[in-house]
């Protein structure tokens, strides 16, 4: 979506409000694709005392496996953007302002760059997830394995003597 900001520019107190859902399902992540649903996008560009302000918040579902078990994991998660836009920016280059020279914004590339910088490092099924067992694969959050493999770092048998006494 390309917003013709002349008006908004113009016009103190004028408003364009943003309402529309973004596809990124095409979108490769850590090697695959978790944005399975479109994105939605819901904000405003306002002039308002001499500035314009561009506000943005931006909803999407993560869908990925857990990186403990490996659970195919559904999590939501919301994005807030705000900055203000200028048509020149003098001096150094600011977090805060976006330049727009011509009074066109393209919201589709912010919001790919906003979405894509906060999509999730690690994802979790859950905070206490316990992964599952080194020897025989099962998933720990299901029970306990029944394999007997129990893998000490023999540098730490010392401390578990201890702690069998």
């Amino acid at each position: 979506m390309v917003l013709d900001l002349k008006s908004v520019f113009a016009d103190e107190g004028k408003e364009i409000i943003i309402d529309y859902s973004l596809d990124m399902s095409d979108t490769d992540y850590a090697g695959g694709y978790p944005l399975k649903t479109p994105v939605s996008v819901k904000g405003r560009v306002r002039s308002h005392a001499g500035t314009v302000e561009l506000i943005l918040d931006m909803n999407y579902t993560y869908t990925a496996p857990c990186d403990r078990c490996g659970t195919e994991t559904v999590r939501d998660y919301g994005v807030s953007f705000e900055r203000m836009l200028a048509t020149s920016i003098e001096g150094e280059e600011s977090d805060t302002i976006i330049a727009v020279p011509d009074m066109m914004l393209d919201v589709d590339e912010l919001v790919f760059t906003e979405v894509f910088l906060s999509l999730p490092r690690k994802h979790l099924c859950s905070e206490t997830c316990k992964g599952y067992c080194l020897g025989c694969g099962k998933n720990l959050n299901e029970g306990d394995c029944e394999c007997g493999k129990t893998d000490t770092d023999p540098r730490l048998s010392k401390l578990k003597e201890l702690l069998d006494n």
